[in-house]
């Protein structure tokens, strides 16, 4: 188990050093959220279920995020986005993994591409939020990371900033997954229940949601 996570960290890094030419990419996270929610408000919302948030406070959630996300100075980097279970390869001969499934991918906060990796520990069909994975797990993985981003040993310091950073980061992944499983419930022709799947996605963003918001960056 150690050894794949550590795989998947030295590619995400990989991934992540993927530069843009010319001019400072923009996240495409916000942008996203807000076409959906946008979309959501528009076309979906009087069908909404009991068990899905209203409206006026998704908008409130979503510019909540967009406020104390855009403070914590993620790197903008070369994301996946999409990063679950079946979209990582493992070449057990080569000793390496690879990532397919690019539909998602675009520059967005480095930290929400590994928070949304971390929710999908919990899986799609059956999901279980008992495996996200702990802190210690945690801080193990990003130390993998940031050693292999900057080829050298990482202070404890700088792994603990990337936790918080991610940790919160994993919220908006909550509701981005939430309000595209909405859209899906109404327009998509797949066989799988969104509908049920965004409220799980909902009621995790607003159960860990006191917690990781009393996170704080280290001094």
């Amino acid at each position: 188990m150690e050894d794949g996570c550590r795989l998947i960290a030295l590619e995400m890094a990989k991934i992540h050093a993927i530069h843009a030419n010319g001019s400072l990419p923009r996240p495409t996270l916000w942008h996203k959220m807000h076409n959906y929610f946008t979309l959501v408000k528009n076309e979906i919302s009087p069908s909404l279920s009991a068990d899905v948030p209203t409206v006026e406070v998704l908008e409130r959630e979503l510019a909540w995020l967009k406020e104390h996300l855009s403070q914590l100075d993620s790197p903008v980097v070369f994301c996946h986005n999409d990063l679950l279970c079946k979209n990582i390869i493992y070449d057990s001969t080569k000793g390496h993994v690879r990532f397919i499934d690019y539909e998602y991918a675009g520059y967005n906060y480095q930290a929400f591409d590994i928070g949304n990796h971390f929710n999908e520990f919990a899986g799609v069909n059956e999901v279980d939020y008992g495996r996200y994975p702990g802190r210690e797990s945690q801080l193990q993985w990003l130390r993998y990371y940031l050693q292999a981003q900057k080829g050298m040993a990482v202070t404890p310091r700088e792994v603990e900033r990337l936790y918080v950073q991610v940790n919160k980061f994993a919220l908006a992944s909550h509701f981005f997954w939430a309000l595209w499983a909405l859209i899906q419930n109404q327009f998509s022709t797949i066989d799988f229940d969104f509908l049920r799947y965004a409220v799980i996605r909902f009621r995790q963003y607003f159960k860990v949601k006191p917690q990781v918001s009393a996170l704080e960056m280290p001094k």
